[in-house]
């Protein structure tokens, strides 16, 4: 049986959390539901599926939609964002190659 590791915290994950996890960790700071200085590193994955549950409730509250958002929310919500894309480039992510993947 295998076991599944826990994870490896979002500024270890690839380039930074360009990944589902990732995206679920900073909809997650942006919505206020745990602290930015959370990087969810160890955590096991139901604490990760719990997270999602509660980060999609959020997301479900302003119809899916960025455009929802109260302004405040907006701002935090880009700022985590631009930040996440900054720090993806540094360590070599290019979304276009990622793209020709799919």
């Amino acid at each position: 049986m295998k076991t599944i590791e826990p994870y490896v915290g979002i500024h270890d994950d690839l380039y930074g959390g360009m990944t589902d996890i990732g995206r679920i960790i900073r909809d997650a700071w942006a919505f206020g539901l745990i602290p930015e200085a959370e990087t969810c590193a160890g955590w096991q994955a139901g604490a990760i599926e719990s997270l999602w549950e509660k980060v999609h409730e959020a997301w479900d509250h302003y119809g899916f939609s960025v455009h929802n958002f109260p302004e405040e929310l907006f701002r935090r919500y880009v700022s985590i964002q631009e930040d996440a894309v900054v720090r993806a480039r540094a360590l070599g992510w290019d979304p276009d190659r990622d793209l020709e993947d799919d």
